[in-house]
């Protein structure tokens, strides 16, 4: 390769890297992949293991990831929850995060049930927080706010409603859910591990917070 040629490569090599440099300076976040939007995660009610009240406003301003659950579950929750402990461990002295751990039968998982099932994985008092209220809601909440069911499954009784999902919803710090993991797959669990600090460290948004459009949940 001749001077000339190594000359003009320098050169361009140099533009495209000032080029860059300006964009992410009059262009925020130009130069790093943004984690999407998916949606907004509706106001909700719910009761903790504690007996405390937990709404959308004691998680604003805070990164959260979001599962569904049942204590009496013999196949698929323990390995979920198995998994959400590597989560918990690795963040569990960060005072922006939180994990919230729904339950799809309610009627079975009362606070001093849940309190139990805390106690039995050795998370409780941290910030893991396991939930339970009413069944509509909560189902409302896992296919309309976390998309963690199809929102069609609404319809038709709630008696006869039952949702069994392995999936995990991260929330950032606006009430917005960005990225839905397998919760049954370790290379899924390590790349939310991964994923939690971009959040952490993204600032919250100036727009709607915790809300949706009137006829979907779809980010506008």
């Amino acid at each position: 390769m001749s001077k000339k040629t190594v000359y003009y490569v320098a050169f361009f090599a140099l533009l495209f890297i000032g080029f860059l440099y300006a964009m992410s300076r009059f262009i925020p976040g130009f130069t790093t992949v943004k984690m999407p939007v998916l949606s907004y995660v509706q106001p909700f009610n719910f009761l903790d293991q504690q007996g405390h009240t937990l709404t959308e406003k004691e998680v604003s301003g805070k990164v959260y990831v979001a599962e569904y659950f049942f204590t009496t579950c013999p196949g698929i929750c323990p390995k979920m929850n198995r998994n959400m402990k590597k989560v918990f461990d690795h963040y569990k002295a960060e005072q922006g995060f939180m994990i919230l751990s729904h339950s799809v039968d309610p009627g079975t998982d009362n606070v001093s049930r849940m309190k139990e099932y805390a106690d039995s994985l050795g998370v409780n008092g941290g910030n893991w927080y396991f939930l339970t209220g009413r069944k509509d809601s909560l189902y409302q909440a896992a296919r309309v706010s976390y998309l963690l069911d199809d929102p069609k499954n609404n319809n038709g009784r709630i008696e006869d409603q039952f949702i069994h999902t392995q999936f995990f919803a991260l929330v950032d710090k606006s009430g917005r859910v960005r990225r839905i993991y397998d919760g049954l797959k370790k290379e899924e669990v390590d790349r939310l591990i991964e994923d939690i600090p971009e959040l952490l460290q993204e600032k919250e948004t100036s727009g709607p917070r915790f809300s949706n459009g009137l006829f979907n949940n779809n980010p506008q």
